[in-house]
């Protein structure tokens, strides 16, 4: 399979060189000099990896991550950077990469990264999806876009169950408002997250006669899916 590989390196040398490499083991490489330019080709291309330098013009490798986090929370992404402070690599992993390469790199050891990350990340891929979640004396099946219960039947929308299925998948954690704004919505803008508020009433009216499971407002944030002990 020959893989889409979104790279963003600013360094016009070092991009070449890596672009060159990469397609010569068949590799299909989009090549980008800058986060602007490196988050439209990732909306234009839905690439399988996105390489991306930290220090960059415009927008840095950092901030692009963060965006692209809004977007897609599954796409592995890979940080080349010349900074190999302890906090730095923190601060990567903490947005979501899946590794993070400190220059100078040989372009070998870049393939070996990514390789090994798109084998994690194909594995991880073909496991079945979940679709079916039990959430206190609730069933949720997201497939039929039903909430179930004894004696009790809840059709849902397409968007209440994309909804549901994102706090499900997030279940006593946070789930942040820009990110299920970004994927359910296609952006966070402020009438959107006024809907969405409207959902999620509609969901905490759905579920309000189990006190085992709770929907509340993170402040600033988002919102967390609490399911108790019964």
């Amino acid at each position: 399979m020959n893989h889409n590989i979104l790279l963003v390196e600013d360094d016009p040398n070092l991009g070449a060189v890596l672009q060159e490499f990469l397609e010569l083991k068949q590799y299909k490489i989009r090549l980008r000099s800058d986060g602007d330019e490196g988050l439209q080709a990732f909306l234009e291309e839905k690439p399988d990896l996105c390489v991306l330098d930290v220090m960059m013009p415009k927008r840095d490798g950092f901030d692009l991550a963060r965006e692209i986090r809004m977007r897609d929370t599954n796409v592995p992404i890979i940080f080349l950077t010349a900074k190999g402070m302890k906090e730095d690599k923190i601060e990567g992993f903490s947005i979501g990469a899946d590794d993070y390469v400190t220059k100078p790199f040989s372009a070998e050891e870049l393939l070996f990264r990514i390789q090994a990350v798109l084998r994690r990340c194909l594995h991880i891929k073909q496991e079945v999806p979940k679709t079916k979640f039990s959430l206190g004396a609730f069933s949720f099946d997201y497939d039929e876009r039903l909430l179930t219960a004894d004696n009790y039947r809840q059709p849902l929308t397409s968007k209440e169950a994309d909804l549901l299925k994102m706090l499900c998948e997030n279940k006593n954690t946070v789930l942040r408002r820009e990110i299920a704004l970004k994927k359910i919505w296609g952006d966070d803008s402020y009438f959107n997250g006024r809907s969405m508020d409207v959902f999620i009433t509609r969901l905490r009216k759905y579920m309000r006669n189990d006190h085992h499971v709770e929907i509340v407002n993170v402040h600033g944030t988002g919102y967390k899916l609490l399911e108790r002990a019964m």
